[in-house]
């Protein structure tokens, strides 16, 4: 088997299940938007020295596959999808919130905005976290258009960019936080919840 097809030298691309779009078709933005996020994780948990960090990485890279899967999947071959694949369900977000009241258990977060770039891993798991964001925003845009079947979706990409923020956190938690003066803020406002 060849890595080349040629056949996206046209500009569109296989949904999954049946069905061709254009490169520039917004399940190829969230889908893609969600591969760049498993390929950031994947940078933040080679530089990561903490094996938990490490390990809750791969656990969310692993399960943002499932995400990228509903996200190319067109809402009339959903029932496709569920048939032969695991579907984004409550207890995937369940267990991003277990993660992150655990890690909120552990550390302190400073009272303003964080300035990434502490260490290589935190900054590498800081970019992952704006880019499960724009994924989150782009799968927001495919529910606004009814081209998105399971809305867990949404409070999923919600709940891994505020997963990710933590783990950025956990990760440098022995290091002097880098912030930015003024007056405190909320930590929800910083992660645009």
């Amino acid at each position: 088997m060849r890595i080349y097809t040629k056949r996206g030298d046209g500009g569109e691309t296989d949904l999954l299940f049946g069905g061709r779009v254009s490169k520039t078709d917004p399940r190829t933005e969230a889908g893609g938007t969600v591969d760049e996020a498993v390929s950031a994780l994947g940078l933040a948990r080679s530089l990561s020295r903490e094996p938990l960090v490490a390990s809750i990485v791969e656990e969310l890279q692993r399960a943002l596959f499932t995400v990228g899967a509903e996200l190319a999947t067109a809402s009339e071959n959903h029932a496709k999808l569920e048939q032969h694949f695991k579907a984004v369900s409550a207890d995937m977000t369940s267990a991003l919130e277990a993660h992150i009241d655990a890690l909120d258990a552990e550390v302190e977060l400073p009272p303003s905005f964080i300035v990434p770039g502490a260490s290589p891993a935190s900054a590498a798991l800081d970019l992952a976290r704006t880019t499960l964001r724009r994924a989150e925003r782009r799968a927001v845009e495919l529910g606004e258009r009814n081209m998105l079947s399971n809305r867990e979706v949404l409070r999923y990409l919600n709940r891994a960019s505020d997963l990710v923020f933590m783990l950025a956190r956990y990760e440098d938690r022995a290091l002097p936080p880098q912030t930015v003066g003024g007056p405190p803020v909320d930590t929800g406002a910083q992660e645009g919840t």
